[in-house]
């Protein structure tokens, strides 16, 4: 075939690019083309690319080894803009877009001369493995120094540091069958399922579905393999019960069916994702699959041969050289030497001799190979040369050459005199590994088996693999495995699958592949011209030998003191290889050895897809109440309390001294609300209050294991003030619970904690008391919360209400049942401000209804509005504490001076109770809630503020607590707080002092924390 004008790797003919699109890129700074259908990788060595990067280690140059998601070095920083960059894209996996940008990842100050190549020179004496461990131990005076230096080398590519202008997003499934992999098992499985009339789910990773058949050889009823899977292709996509995902990798295989995939949705299309309508679609996008049944047709992996200098650019596994040339037409050099264990290596070699490329000599380390393929090559009369294999390969920048000798694979030796083939591209080909990674992560072992020299999955209950990756490898058995398993699958399932008449395929006769892993050297392996292993990482073979001498016999000690196995291939080309060498030095079998442990993501998976929409302003969605547009209407001022936008402060028009209009500042808002309050009525929107159902015959018992205090004889009708402790017998929340009927409460919670709390009980249920037959519903958007409070409240309910509101029929701490407005509700009679207060509580969607029917009537009662800071001074006035201000999770129950609400003699055992009891609980000299008055009351000591008992001491002062919360109170006319002092409950009417940052000190007595009312006559009237 004749070449390409523009791209001198690029064949005129062949391959499923399509050449009348011709599209422009740039790579470290250089100008190139491609075409449409190309990737990266594919574009790169079509324009005659040879190094792509530096390794991670040494810096030593590094080409394109592979064609999948197992290539290890050609990892690419993509983006013309900050905002647009990404980090370590796998060439082989990027299709190339018009404008497209990359660059290398390692190489300073360029890829072509590293500065660091210098080091790596000198790295297999200097860094061989745990070299860190060894050499940065002393003196510990540098370990800083080391640090620094450290991390400037260490990473691939780099993080943007401007906003990503893309969204990504999750999508929840559910299918009968999700089938991974869409090669010829895949398919077949797909098309067998689908006919059956099961929901099917198909994905694959790649821009194309068809797998190995988009460049095989073979021919499928006499035509293309490309052929008819582009026809199943197109069957499924006309099916209603198929999903079809390509460029879609399955990353990671949970409990009971759950997998986990991430769809490159616009990668294709643009470094960002490009508009359409006048909006940016997901850039990708996260699908939770839960499948009934799971079926693994991933495929296998073509091992490379470790051997010396196998790392020079112009090293490429067998299969890649076929896959270049037959789907993108790009032949990645002029001459080839193919070095190989196995029958199915010989078609790179036919491919490039029918691209019209040299075919220096097949080099096979089998002594007698003789099937069809093998007659083949030697018709197209390619020199076979027998029972050897590739030493090292030559060169610096580019293969220049490949030393081939003859050897002993078992004796693990070199028998003959090494000779020198000329070549610039060496294949090479050890065997194919069955892609066992989503199978490992059900935590299965997988299982060696001798004849196709691989582990093979073993499987958990209801997942099944099929073709290549449980080591099928034949085309025809291949195709039939992948039906007869998605049929196993479905009848699980208890349905039947669909005929499917499977293509016909010539049979081929292969000879047996030999096990060859390392290739010998001339010098022993420690001396040897370095042989990698994990490229990626630059793990050699000599890094393992001596990681077994230094007693490192686990294989998963060996992956972790030589990094085998690590970073983003995760092992995927070398990590059988590091096995066997392993096993050699060991002198133990593979399977004794054993494999390292794969676990999720099967690739690297971008942050973006991993948060989905749950960014940015989605990472915290506001939440709204029922009455929101009546606040925004009436100009209220709102404050972010647990995601809810709850009203702050209403603030009303003033006349200003010159006559002029102008709006209240939040003290004079919260001056007049208080007021309005205390001396007539006013109402507070409380609906972000947590609310939690609790429903069992059980629920009491754990109702009296939660809280601190008594829950047993709470009558129905009935409401309990509760407070709950972490196990430390720190306060955790606090709230009232309310006895709906004999095994029904309803507990409230703090807006903040409501998440927390509801967490909380479900933890203590699940893992500690499952025996306990008790069920928790949030119902905090059901019900909508209205809080009327004040001296006029009762008259003001008793106008809309048919529920008897009499002092004696419905007492403090009471609860009823009743029609507000005409619409049904729950009357509470509980008092967060120590007026007589109705907590209202009404199906959300009649909330606003109910809300403007208390404005109508409470128009003669000069009904006013109130928001959350005025409630906020309110209950301070009252000495109520709000959970995480005035508790910082170093707080007791009895620091708080709650000993009424501690059930010490209940008869069950309590969260907390235990620790409560410890002499650090029970100090006299923690730090213990008390009031603070000012001594001048125009002071609003400031929150936060450090209360010390001399203030003419030495800095550092002792300082024996601190502010917890501070306002001014209209009603008291001065400043007050709430704060924690050390044994403050012995300290009543002593003088402390809080010195502030500008030098002012101010003064304060210690007083009780109950400001208003102490007797709570209020609220009772």
């Amino acid at each position: 075939m004749t070449r390409h004008t523009q791209q001198p790797n690029r064949l005129a003919r062949g391959g499923r690019v399509d050449r009348s699109r011709t599209l422009n890129f740039t790579f470290n700074g250089k100008r190139y083309q491609g075409h449409a259908g190309d990737t990266l990788a594919s574009a790169l060595l079509a324009n005659g690319v040879d190094i792509v990067n530096r390794s991670f280690k040494y810096s030593r140059p590094r080409g394109i080894v592979a064609a999948g998601a197992e290539e290890p070095n050609a990892l690419v920083q993509l983006g013309s803009t900050e905002a647009a960059q990404v980090p370590n894209v796998r060439a082989t996996q990027q299709a190339l877009f018009d404008g497209l940008t990359a660059q290398s990842t390692n190489g300073w100050p360029n890829v072509q001369r590293d500065v660091m190549s210098l080091v790596g020179k000198l790295g297999g004496r200097f860094m061989p493995p745990g070299f860190y461990y060894k050499t940065f131990m002393a003196p510990a005076s540098l370990w800083m120094t080391y640090e620094k230096y450290i991390r400037k080398g260490a990473g691939l590519g780099r993080s943007p540091m401007e906003r990503d202008p893309d969204s990504y997003d999750h999508l929840h499934q559910h299918c009968d069958l999700l089938v991974i992999g869409a090669g010829p098992a895949g398919l077949a499985a797909a098309l067998t399922a689908a006919h059956g009339g099961a929901r099917v789910i198909l994905c694959d990773e790649q821009e194309e579905m068809g797998g190995s058949l988009l460049d095989s050889r073979e021919l499928l009823d006499h035509q293309p393999a490309s052929q008819w899977a582009g026809r199943v292709v197109e069957e499924l996509a006309g099916l209603d019960n198929v999903t079809l995902l390509p460029r879609t990798t399955a990353n990671g295989y949970h409990d009971h069916h759950f997998v986990t995939l991430h769809e490159r949705r616009t990668e294709h299309l643009g470094e960002t994702a490009p508009r359409v309508d006048g909006y940016r679609p997901a850039r990708s996008r996260m699908h939770r699959v839960r499948a009934g049944q799971v079926l693994l047709t991933t495929g296998a992996l073509e091992r490379p041969l470790v051997y010396a200098g196998n790392d020079v650019p112009g090293n490429l596994v067998a299969g890649a050289v076929s896959t270049y040339i037959r789907r993108y037409g790009v032949v990645p050099g002029n001459q080839l030497v193919l070095s190989t264990s196995n029958d199915h290596a010989y078609r790179a070699a036919l491919d490039w001799i029918d691209a019209g490329r040299e075919v220096v000599a097949i080099v096979d380390a089998r002594r007698n190979p003789d099937g069809e393929l093998v007659e083949q090559a030697r018709a197209r009369g390619i020199r076979v040369i027998t029972g050897s294999a590739v030493l090292e390969a030559q060169g610096s920048s580019r293969v220049s050459g490949a030393r081939v000798a003859t050897i002993d694979a078992k004796a693990f030796k070199v028998t003959g005199q090494a000779e020198i083939l000329a070549c610039d591209t060496i294949a090479s080909s050890g065997g194919y590994s069955p892609v066992i990674h989503l199978a490992s992560h059900t935590g299965a072992r997988p299982a060696w088996d001798d004849e196709i020299l691989g582990f093979v999955p073993s499987l958990v209950a209801g997942v099944y693999a099929a073709g290549s990756a449980r080591g099928i490898h034949d085309l025809a058995e291949g195709l039939a495995d992948g039906s007869a398993a998605a049929a196993r699958a479905l009848a699980a399932l208890g349905r039947s699958a669909g005929a499917i008449e499977l293509p016909q395929v010539a049979a081929r006769r292969e000879g047996a592949a030999s096990a060859l892993y390392q290739v010998p050297h001339e010098k022993p392996t420690l001396r040897a011209p370095k042989q990698f292993v994990d490229l990626q990482n630059d793990v050699t073979a000599a890094g393992i030998e001596l990681a077994t001498r230094e007693g490192f016999e686990s294989i998963e000690h060996v992956k972790r003191y030589t990094a085998m196995g690590f970073g983003t291939d995760q092992g995927k080309l070398g990590n059988i290889n590091g096995m066997a060498i392993a096993a050699r030095c060991l002198g133990k079998s593979i399977p004794e050895v054993g494999t390292t442990v794969f676990r999720p993501n099967y690739t690297p998976v971008t942050f973006g897809a991993i948060a989905g929409r749950h960014c940015r302003e989605l990472f915290e969605p506001e939440r709204y109440t029922a009455m929101h547009q009546w606040h925004v209407e009436h100009g209220a001022e709102f404050e972010e309390v647990g995601q809810w936008k709850r009203p702050w402060y209403f603030p009303q028009k003033r006349r200003a001294e010159n006559g002029e209009q102008r709006m209240e500042t939040m003290d004079e808002a919260v001056a007049r609300e208080c007021l309005a309050v205390r001396e007539a009525v006013g109402i507070l929107d409380a609906s972000t209050l947590g609310k939690i159902d609790i429903q069992g015959p059980d629920a009491r018992e754990f109702l009296g294991r939660v809280y601190t205090n008594k829950w047993a004889k709470l009558a129905p009708g009935r409401v309990r003030y509760g407070l709950m402790c972490k196990d430390d017998g720190m306060v955790m929340d606090d709230g009232t619970t309310s006895c709906l009927a004999e095994n029904h409460f309803l507990m409230t919670t703090s807006t903040g904690g409501a998440a927390a709390v509801l967490e909380w009980l479900e933890i203590w249920h699940q893992t500690e008391w499952p025996e306990l037959d008790v069920y928790f519903t949030s119902v905090t958007d059901h019900w909508a919360t209205m809080t009327v409070t004040g001296p006029e409240a009762r008259k003001l309910l008793a106008e809309i209400t048919d529920i008897d509101l009499d002092r004696e029929s419905f007492k403090f701490m009471d609860w009823r049942e009743g029609q507000v407005a005409g619409v049904p509700a729950r009357v509470f009679r509980i008092s967060f401000t120590g007026e007589l207060a109705y907590e209202i509580n009404v199906q959300a969607n009649y909330a606003m209804h109910v809300w403007k029917t208390l404005f109508a009537h409470g128009e003669k009662y000069d009904l006013t509005p109130y928001g959350t800071e005025t409630m906020h001074v309110l209950r301070a006035e009252k000495g109520f504490i709000i959970a995480g201000q005035d508790t910082d999770g170093s707080v007791t129950p009895e620091d708080l001076g709650m000993h009424w609400a501690i059930g010490y003699d209940k008869p069950n055992s309590w969260i907390g109770k235990r620790a409560l009891t410890r002499s650090d609980t029970k100090r006299s000299d923690r730090k213990q809630m008390v009031g603070l008055k000012p001594k001048d009351p125009k002071v609003v000591l400031e929150e936060g503020a450090q209360i010390v008992l001399d203030p003419s001491h030495a800095i550092p002062m002792p300082m024996v607590g601190h502010v917890t919360s501070s306002y001014y109170s209209p009603t008291l006319e001065s400043g007050f707080a709430l704060a924690v002092v050390k044994g403050g409950h012995q300290k009543m009417g002593d003088t402390v002092y809080l010195p502030m940052v500008d030098g002012q000190v101010h003064e304060a007595e210690i007083v009780s924390p109950i400001f208003l009312d102490p007797k709570g006559e209020r609220q009772n009237v």
